[in-house]
């Protein structure tokens, strides 16, 4: 399958709200405008998720809007004891949310009771600050982007009318503080964060699967791993690539994805378009929410990537890799 990479600015969609078909493709920077999705009612989906691995700590935030109704949540895990602290938030119709029109050009902000989130960028991108409060628990950590460092940006058509524009970032170093119950833990060096940003206007029924994770090979490299399914199928698109060292190599195929759904704790295995890899997992976090028409499932599992990945120049080995994979089905 052929993509198109993307090289210059351009609007998602056209004055009348339809994609822009121009816009298909894919970048290594987050070049797409999205200021058109949020004008008017209808299948506009908005969000911005952060997790950060921890030695000690996975935490995680959500803001979203999917123009009915604004969905957050805020995530706290200790891995040692397999605490957490998590609240989530459904605001009907969606109010006290803001999210920038495009990728770093604002604040993203939620509100709910007992509940704040706050991210803000600095004006270049390079660095965000993720600020979260529930009862009892909270986060205040840094991103920092290393300079030169690619972004995958893909844009995924399923009609004139039903698109998505997804920006997944990972590898970045994080550093700041998580407080449980009052104590104050340090995020270290050796932490790091991966961003999942989304405009666009999905079906009302979809499956997706998503994985990323982030470590150093044995020779030192950076790596930073990010696959998806399902959801792509069909489209001529993928979100599908490796980080090494910065540098993106796009994998414009779709990847066979072998798990039991039923028993996810058992090894994920991700293979295809030169990626060899399977995530053992630790810890399964499961959601549910069922609102009646608007409802959705996400099991996503933590655990330890390892494998091989073929540049088409050298075969990249990497173990101990931590990250994610998941599985979700939402009808919205």
């Amino acid at each position: 399958m052929t993509e198109r990479e993307l090289t210059v600015p351009v609007s998602l969609t056209l004055p009348d709200g339809r994609l822009n078909t121009d816009a298909i493709g894919w970048a290594r920077t987050p070049l797409v405008d999205t200021a058109g999705i949020g004008r008017g009612r209808g299948r506009n989906k908005r969000w911005e998720y952060w997790n950060v691995m921890t030695p000690t700590h996975i935490v995680a935030l959500t803001v979203s809007s999917i123009d009915y109704a604004a969905v957050h949540e805020v995530w706290i895990f200790e891995r040692a004891t397999e605490r957490t602290w998590a609240k989530s938030a459904t605001r009907i119709p969606a109010k006290e949310v803001e999210l920038s029109a495009s990728l770093g050009t604002g604040l993203t902000v939620a509100r709910a009771k007992g509940l704040g989130i706050t991210v803000t960028p600095t004006p270049d991108g390079q660095r965000w600050r993720l600020h979260a409060e529930i009862p009892d628990a909270g986060f205040d950590i840094t991103v920092n982007r290393p300079a030169g460092h690619d972004w995958l940006a893909v844009i995924v058509p399923w009609s004139r009318r039903r698109f998505q524009y997804t920006v997944k970032d990972v590898a970045l170093p994080a550093s700041g503080t998580i407080t449980t119950n009052g104590v104050t833990h340090p995020v270290p060096a050796g932490s790091w964060a991966v961003l999942d940003h989304g405009r666009g206007r999905w079906p009302y029924d979809v499956s997706w699967n998503w994985g990323a994770g982030a470590g150093s090979t044995a020779d030192g490299r950076i790596i930073g791993i990010q696959v998806g399914g399902q959801w792509t199928e069909g489209t001529g698109s993928t979100e599908n690539g490796v980080v090494v060292e910065g540098v993106l190599h796009k994998i414009s195929q779709q990847l066979v994805w072998d798990y039991d759904i039923a028993q996810p704790l058992r090894p994920w295995r991700i293979s295809g378009g030169g990626l060899d890899a399977t995530l053992t997992p630790f810890y399964t976090k499961r959601s549910r929410t069922n609102l009646g028409i608007v409802s959705s499932r996400t099991d996503q599992c933590f655990g330890v990537w390892s494998g091989t990945f073929d540049t088409g120049e050298e075969a990249v080995v990497f173990d101990g890799v931590e990250g994610f994979a998941e599985d979700v089905h939402n009808r919205w």
